[in-house]
């Protein structure tokens, strides 16, 4: 039934999709003092959260889009809250035509940024506003305070920002919400957020894999250790969850549940993404393309158990040396490790924030990831502070306060690679980052011997150390070699 028809006030947003983040994105809206109007597909699904939510609340449900556009004042600010791909363009040309000159349509999905670009274009020359708006924080902080990373428009933003801040999660930095920049912006921001994040769990699954096989540590072992780790720099939202994970029982067998958990972790194509983005960009980033790898042979369970009958591995399973050393070398494995996935991912932002003409702010996205979102961590405190320090800094590795972390880590970190692979226990990431980090250090690495034999076999030329003015030249390699 419609705004008009129940006479109430007009609807000042609008959501379409009541999933799991939808519903709780209305809820979180509502809350915050502005009426919503509700639509989706299943109209069922409407009077459901109607009759669940309508007393005392102001929401306004829908059955069809005419209902839906015309409870919302103008200009209309809708959010989709639906299945990424051909759904969302399904949906913008059914309610399209219902739209008026500066009404806004809001993807809150994770979309692939090139189309959000696409649909950006294609309703501004419609005089209609897309804002691509990455969303993190799972269904709580959907309900009580995600992050919110919107690209589109500046009047589009000047629109939603009152709304917007209104739900963000709060830190003692602000609303964890801004302004990303133009078209796909808020989209790409997302979609490296969850490449940071694969990159995050990936570590810390790699940490606990050491300290449960190398030191056959249990559950309440585990469980303590990662709770302490939580209370220094590796503070975030993912240690926190880890070590309650460990405390969790089975019911039905009183067993640590993870132990049940089968070991085949999914994907939904973001952290892909990254990592094609990256490749085309020419920005490395192995420590999260080690975790994407991870995710894809961790879903090769039927093959790894005929391959571990066959293929052997070292005979030592167990670490021999001084036990609280080597928990504190892969704490301190884990936080150097982490460093190197912000890294790779705040460069990948930037990068592409050049590009695209975007001019993000890498510090404005390092805050509003302080609150709400999945990779919050009380280091991006320090990372706001690099940024503030050199506003165009090339890599987080060059700020003076994340260099001495790493100066003092790498000794540890070194040790507790060096004794996952005495034990033959993977650890794709971390050996990832330390080999990034070891690579960007490195003045002199031996790509002069791959563009040396590539010049060779394919005449691709090179460039000269003593002749650097010369531009590339090409070499008859082989006419040399045989003395000619």
């Amino acid at each position: 039934m419609s705004a008009t028809e129940t006479g109430a006030a007009p609807a000042q947003f609008g959501m379409i999709g009541l999933g799991v983040m939808g519903e709780n994105l209305a809820l979180n809206v509502e809350e915050h003092g502005f009426p919503v109007a509700v639509w989706n597909l299943e109209g069922d699904w409407v009077d459901r959260f109607i009759s669940k939510h309508g007393e005392g609340h102001q929401f306004t449900g829908t059955k069809t889009f005419e209902e839906f556009v015309h409870a919302l004042q103008r200009p209309r600010r809708i959010m989709m809250m639906i299945k990424a791909g051909a759904p969302v363009d399904m949906t913008i040309e059914k309610i399209k035509p219902l739209l008026e000159t500066g009404d806004i349509l809001i993807d809150g999905g994770n979309s692939w940024f090139k189309d959000t670009q696409r649909r950006e274009a294609a309703l501004r020359a419609e005089n209609l506003n897309f804002v691509g708006m990455g969303v993190s924080g799972g269904e709580e902080g959907a309900r009580y305070g995600p992050s919110l990373m919107p690209g589109g428009s500046t009047d589009a933003w000047n629109a939603l920002q009152p709304i917007l801040e209104s739900i963000a999660a709060k830190t003692d930095s602000g609303a964890c919400v801004t302004h990303v920049g133009p078209d796909g912006a808020g989209h790409y921001v997302k979609m490296v957020h969850n490449g940071i994040e694969y990159g995050d769990m990936q570590l810390i699954a790699e940490a606990y894999d050491i300290l449960r096989r190398a030191l056959e540590m249990g559950d309440t072992e585990l469980a303590d250790t990662f709770a302490e780790w939580n209370r220094g720099p590796l503070e975030s939202f993912l240690i926190e969850i880890t070590a309650k994970v460990f405390t969790v029982k089975d019911p039905e067998t009183g067993q640590p549940l993870v132990d049940l958990v089968l070991d085949k972790a999914g994907q939904k194509g973001t952290g892909k993404w990254t990592a094609q983005v990256a490749l085309d960009l020419g920005v490395a980033i192995p420590t999260i393309a080690a975790a994407i790898d991870a995710r894809v042979l961790s879903s090769m369970k039927d093959e790894r158990v005929k391959a571990a009958k066959k293929l052997k591995g070292p005979r030592a399973r167990r670490f021999r040396g001084d036990r609280k050393k080597l928990i504190q070398a892969v704490h301190d494995a884990l936080y150097a490790s982490k460093i190197c996935s912000y890294a790779q991912g705040m460069h990948l932002i930037a990068v592409g924030s050049r590009e695209f003409n975007w001019k993000i702010n890498l510090k404005e996205m390092a805050r509003i990831w302080k609150g709400g979102c999945i990779i919050r961590a009380v280091f991006l405190d320090t990372i706001m502070q690099a940024y503030e320090r050199k506003r165009d800094l090339p890599n987080l590795l060059l700020d003076k306060e994340f260099s001495g972390h790493m100066r003092r880590a790498q000794n540890s970190w070194r040790r507790a690679v060096m004794t996952a692979q005495h034990l033959g226990i993977p650890v794709p990431a971390m050996s990832a980052a330390l080999n990034y980090y070891d690579s960007y250090r490195t003045a002199d690495l031996p790509q002069n011997l791959t563009q040396a034999q590539r010049d060779f076999f394919g005449a691709h030329t090179y460039e000269r150390t003593d002749k650097p003015d010369a531009g590339f030249v090409h070499t008859d390699w082989a006419s040399l070699a045989a003395g000619k």
